[in-house]
């Protein structure tokens, strides 16, 4: 195998909270003058890792301040050397996504770029194309990885068949936090009754966790602890017109296209996410968009005769429920609860009166543009797959750091990076 691991860093003049709806509104952004920014804490843990054979960092920051987060970032790389850091920015993207417009120029909207969480993932897919990895392990800016196998984790099982013949392309680890858990912290907050997600998602977690395999199929994907196979994501892109969820939504189009995702509950990272969060208005506006335009997204994507029904018993005990008619009462009934005990008592009655009625008006109308997009990437990732004229040009001007010279190791007994050739026992809740 060939694995590449994929960093997303989002940055900005200063923590800002965003205008509500605002495209482009992360959960946070590194301020480019922070002394000790997260992309240097992680790219600092992975030294450790044994392995690594490039990490592809994906700079998301406004035009403004691209210059100024591109040095930043530069500087950081030029300092992991052995990780053969490849930065990606504005103008390297450029080269992406000008094949991209060829191949897709009846596609609306950013698909493949450095704006939006699914166009952002997208871009680290092309990337790893243009270079020939055929695994890409995605990895988030915030977290820090503490075991030296972790690439070895990673890829463990890709590939591979479970006893139901079933092949594992698309695998998810796991978030601890700075205590050990794995667990969210439920809310007990009279305003969140009707939008916490925590005690949903830690049965989901328990249910993997306790399983007696270390791999079991779920409704879950862990987008900044997860792998990937190219022959899924080869075949399946991120959803670059939701707002938020992106990876949680990749897996309804996993399952939409005959694939299923993994967990893997020996396989994690330790989340470390700064005190700079995006507004909670604009995070909610996003949220309402977000599970509006997934709900009409799968009532699409089952009217479809070529791609698999996606019932709401294969989705229990999440994300079901926030995926049928129910989840505009819920968007209802959370913000008249936020408007009432404030604060930020504007914004919510904006989303009461206005916002919550665009949203739906949005997710019908956007409802099938991703599988129009979806249609025609399996020829956009073949013509960028190894493209030697794309990789040359990102290449040049990408490369923040020569890598470091070892004298050659003394040839390993079995390549950890291998196809292990193991069989993960499908086991716990189908």
């Amino acid at each position: 195998m060939n694995p590449v691991i994929v960093i997303p860093s989002c940055w900005d003049r200063s923590a800002r909270v965003g205008a509500l709806g605002e495209r482009g509104v992360y959960d946070y952004t590194t301020p480019i003058d922070k002394p000790l920014p997260e992309l240097e804490v992680c790219l600092s843990s992975l030294e450790r890792v044994s392995g690594v054979l490039r990490v592809i960092v994906l700079v998301v920051a406004p035009k403004e301040c691209e210059d100024a987060a591109r040095a930043r970032v530069n500087s950081i790389c030029r300092s992991h050397a052995d990780l053969n850091p490849l930065v990606i920015g504005a103008k390297e993207a450029a080269h992406v996504e000008r094949a991209v417009a060829r191949m897709a120029h009846h596609v609306a909207g950013e698909t493949v770029s450095l704006r939006g969480y699914g166009a952002i993932r997208n871009m680290g897919l092309a990337v790893a194309a243009v270079l020939g990895h055929d695994v890409v392990v995605f990895l988030d800016d915030d977290e820090v990885v503490t075991e030296s196998d972790f690439l070895t984790k990673a890829v463990w099982g890709l590939g591979s068949l479970t006893r139901q013949n079933l092949q594992v392309l698309a695998k998810s680890g796991f978030f601890i936090d700075r205590l050990g858990s794995p667990y969210a912290e439920p809310s007990s907050e009279w305003s969140e009754k009707y939008w916490s997600k925590a005690a949903d998602f830690n049965r989901v977690m328990e249910r993997a966790q306790t399983s007696a395999s270390r791999i079991t199929r779920s409704n879950h994907l862990c987008g900044g602890c997860c792998a990937l196979h190219a022959a899924a994501f080869s075949k399946v892109p991120f959803d670059p017109y939701i707002t938020r969820g992106e990876d949680l939504d990749y897996v309804l189009n996993l399952r939409a296209n005959g694939m299923d995702a993994w967990f893997d509950n020996e396989w994690y990272v330790e989340a470390q996410p700064p005190e700079e969060m995006a507004g909670a208005p604009s995070v909610f506006m996003q949220d309402v968009h977000r599970w509006l335009y997934e709900y009409r997204k799968l009532d699409a994507m089952n009217a479809r005769r070529d791609l698999r029904t996606i019932t709401p018993e294969s989705l229990m005990p999440y994300p079901a429920p926030w995926l049928s008619a129910e989840v505009r009462r819920r968007v209802f009934r959370t913000a008249l609860r936020r408007l009432i005990t404030g604060p930020d008592r504007l914004a919510y009655l904006r989303i009461l009166t206005k916002g919550r009625y665009e949203a739906d008006k949005f997710a019908r109308s956007a409802s099938s543009r991703y599988l129009s997009f979806a249609m025609v990437w399996p020829t956009i990732v073949s013509a960028l797959w190894g493209d030697r004229v794309i990789a040359s040009a990102i290449l040049s001007t990408g490369q923040a750091a020569p890598r470091a010279v070892h004298a050659a190791p003394t040839a390993p007994e079995s390549d950890p990076l291998a196809d292990t050739g193991a069989f993960p026992v499908q086991g716990g809740a189908r």
